[in-house]
């Protein structure tokens, strides 16, 4: 996600601000088939554990963000796949397609089993990002895809590791702490590419032989 996703994202979740259109029980007003409510208004199955499905307003915030960077990573994947300039390049936006293709239909069933609705489409930033990167080729769309790339999923990780610590929804919390050792592998790869373009490109050029 872009700067200003996150840190939207991230400002919701401190502050505990709603996104638009979220629906939140009124916490001092029992769910309906729920035995009992914690103290704080909580639905439990059992004393001391929370009801499955009752997502709390960071849960909110999480699955609307995380699917967003989701659609935008296999997009931008497709596109690394079909014009980038190196294998390697190529065979990380295959990766990408793969994996996040598969967290999004994960997270598409938690959601809604937790009463969420999700985007269906990239968020204007990641949109802008692609129309850029659809404009580039060889080198110059690697560099920019590689950079965009690394930023996302520091991003990303951010993300998750908000949700593991504030979130209450389990399979949410429970998706957020499968993930996060996946995107931090993303991460590393991203730097990786990153590490061997810049020596590629402050490499002396090689003697052509007589």
């Amino acid at each position: 996600m872009t700067d200003r996703i996150a840190a939207a994202a991230l400002a919701a979740l401190l502050l505990g601000t709603a996104p638009a259109g979220a629906q939140t029980a009124n916490p001092a007003t029992p769910a309906p088939g729920n035995p009992a409510v914690t103290p704080a208004g909580t639905p439990e199955a059992k004393p001391g554990t929370p009801a499955p499905h009752q997502p709390n307003t960071s849960d909110r915030v999480f699955a609307v963000a995380a699917a967003q960077g989701g659609l935008a990573e296999v997009a931008l994947g497709k596109l690394a796949e079909a014009q980038g300039g190196s294998d390697a390049v190529r065979d990380f936006g295959r990766r990408m397609v793969r994996d996040h293709g598969k967290a999004n239909n994960r997270l598409a069933g938690l959601a809604k089993a937790a009463g969420i609705d999700l985007p269906d489409r990239m968020d204007p930033e990641h949109q802008a990002i692609h129309d850029k990167l659809k404009g580039l080729k060889g080198d110059d769309f690697d560099r920019a895809y590689v950079a965009s790339q690394i930023a996302d999923h520091q991003v990303t990780a951010q993300l998750l590791e908000y949700e593991i610590g504030s979130g209450q929804d389990r399979g949410l919390k429970g998706f957020a702490s499968d993930t996060l050792p996946v995107v931090f592998q993303h991460l590393q790869m991203a730097q990786g590419l990153h590490t061997e373009m810049a020596a590629a490109a402050t490499a002396p050029p090689v003697p052509k032989s007589k």
